[in-house]
């Protein structure tokens, strides 16, 4: 990112974030106190500017401030951004509350219908068991008429065993059996429709939580109350307060570094008000060693020429030459170096 693009970037993020947090806050001002309205908009906007003015004010000019006046403008931007808390506090959680009213409302309507089908499933579980008893009193009152309609006699005179129709039982079993079929039948009708009635409810909770689910806003928060078993109002309240400890906060810091940015980017100016150019830095002379190096072959050769025996000559020059190398390697390490 280039030196004098970051600037104007901090400043573009500080200023919509501050016009944000200063028409959220306003807004939320104006919720709370809805039968003044626009007094406290007015007011509000005023304080918002007045809180980044305080905020640039006491950074630009900390240490020339006095110490009460310093006090009471810490104090001061300290209580404003409380309000623009406070604002913000309450545009969201009256924007929250809508919502989970209709939540609320969507649940309950739920809830009684769920109450209604427990009631039907409650009735056709006694009518099953009505039901029932009934079939087992048909299966005995069968029985009852294939046994109990004769009667059995023994002939004195004979000694045979004659079996006579018993119309009477007969007459009585079927009329039993008859009435209680029909019973039967009804419960097995209030049956059905008690089962018509509760699959039409379920089908009306099913379109419901679907509609629920379309509509509801507060997806995310549902969700992790399901996670971690907190109240849908408490996990919102815990999300908004997140929101007011950074928005603000964060504005007033976008502002103060904003601030500092561009005072960076200004020259530094001397006492004749031209820009102050700081002096470059040279690099330390090297020692120059030509004239000794010349001092030295000189003396080389005027030893080489002056009679002497050559072991002589070599234990003279032998130093001369050590020192000689030295001299011309510091010279090509001076070179190397520049």
């Amino acid at each position: 990112m280039k030196e004098k693009f970051l600037p104007y970037f901090l400043l573009f993020c500080a200023l919509g974030l501050s016009l944000t947090a200063a028409y959220y806050s306003v807004i939320g001002l104006s919720v709370l106190f809805a039968s003044v309205a626009i007094p406290v908009m007015v007011m509000g906007s005023f304080l918002e500017i007045s809180k980044i003015a305080i905020a640039t004010y006491l950074h630009d000019q900390w240490k020339k401030t006095l110490l009460g006046l310093k006090i009471y403008l810490t104090i001061a931007l300290v209580v404003l951004s409380f309000i623009t808390s406070l604002g913000i506090y309450g545009l969201l959680t009256t924007g929250f509350q809508e919502n989970i009213s209709k939540m609320e409302i969507g649940d309950k309507q739920i809830a009684n219908i769920e109450v209604k089908k427990e009631r039907f499933e409650q009735i056709k579980n006694e009518l099953t068991l009505e039901k029932q008893t009934l079939d087992k009193d048909i299966s005995q009152l069968r029985n009852a008429l294939s046994t109990n309609t004769t009667t059995q006699t023994v002939d004195k005179k004979t000694g045979q065993l004659i079996t006579k129709a018993n119309n009477a039982n007969r007459q009585a079993f079927e009329q039993q059996l008859k009435e209680t079929q029909d019973t039967k039948n009804k419960l097995a009708s209030k049956i059905e429709s008690l089962n018509d009635s509760i699959t039409s409810l379920d089908i009306q909770i099913l379109n419901m939580e679907a509609e629920s689910e379309l509509g509801n806003e507060l997806g995310a928060i549902k969700y992790v109350s399901e996670i971690t078993g907190w109240d849908p109002k408490r996990v919102a309240n815990i999300f908004i307060l997140l929101i007011i400890f950074v928005f603000d906060p964060l504005a007033i810091i976008l502002v103060i570094t904003t601030n500092q940015a561009f005072k960076a980017l200004k020259p530094v100016l001397n006492m004749y008000g031209e820009p102050k150019v700081e002096p470059q830095q040279q690099p330390h002379p090297q020692p120059d060693n030509t004239k000794e190096i010349n001092q030295i072959e000189q003396e080389i050769e005027r030893i080489k020429h002056s009679g002497a025996m050559g072991r002589r000559i070599e234990q003279a020059i032998a130093p001369l030459k050590k020192r000689l190398n030295n001299l011309r390697k510091k010279d090509n390490d001076n070179q190397i170096t520049y």
